[in-house]
């Protein structure tokens, strides 16, 4: 006879960035750590901020926390709280279930009372006035009237997928308006590194389009080269 499964495992030691770490991402947009990442770590778009950022202020940076607590329900990420440091970001892996919600104003409202600097689903949520009261930045996939289930089994602190990425606590995760990217945590100095070169470029490319530059030298080069046949 197979036993029942525990109702929740939950990681009993967790990886933490340190606070210079977590400090060097802090406002930098997503676009840039994607282009630190070489074109990697973004999550699928259909996690975007909620209601499109129109009521929450959607920008955030800190170490994940995960919670697997599986299609319609939430069990998993109400034991998280437990768990959360400040500034930590809760990702709750949902398996992208969209028949009912992922969370909704009381949770939120209880990991902000935690500490959390953000929550990020590949769910709906729902209690949508309720959030925005709140005010805690959330990235989900939409939004759901519809009640989880709270029965497990889920875990907390283990690696979960979402959004197409893997993602383990104590990764980085930065997001904003345009969608979310985790940064794996034993890449956060290589990552932070790379920023540096990649916001000098953004600032000067921004600056000469700015001052009129309608097409990069790269582009007029190549279209004066033998590179390119021009034919009726």
């Amino acid at each position: 006879m197979i036993e029942a499964p525990p109702l929740l495992t939950v990681k009993a030691s967790m990886k933490r960035p340190t606070e210079a770490q977590t400090a060097s991402f802090q406002g930098v947009p997503t676009g840039f750590v994607v282009d630190a990442l070489y074109g990697g770590g973004a999550l699928s778009q259909n996690i975007g901020p909620l209601g499109d950022g129109r009521d929450v202020h959607c920008l955030a940076a800190g170490p994940a926390l995960t919670a697997d607590c599986g299609a319609a329900d939430v069990l998993a990420v109400f034991a998280a709280l437990k768990f959360i440091q400040p500034g930590d970001i809760v990702v709750s892996s949902f398996a992208n279930h969209s028949g009912c919600a992922a969370g909704g104003d009381g949770l939120v409202g209880m990991m902000k009372n935690c500490g959390a600097a953000g929550f990020v689903t590949d769910g709906p949520m729902r209690d949508y006035s309720g959030m925005v009261r709140v005010g805690l930045p959330v990235w989900c996939t939409g939004i759901t009237p519809a009640s989880p289930h709270m029965s497990g089994p889920g875990s907390v602190g283990y690696p979960i997928q979402i959004g197409a990425q893997e993602v383990e606590t104590g990764d980085m995760i930065v997001a904003d308006q345009d969608g979310v990217v985790v940064v794996p945590f034993e890449r956060l100095d290589e990552v932070i590194s790379n920023l540096e070169s990649i916001r000098v470029s953004e600032q000067t490319q921004d600056a000469r389009v700015a001052a009129g530059m309608r097409m990069p030298e790269w582009v007029e080069e190549l279209l004066e080269s033998d590179r390119v046949f021009v034919r009726d």
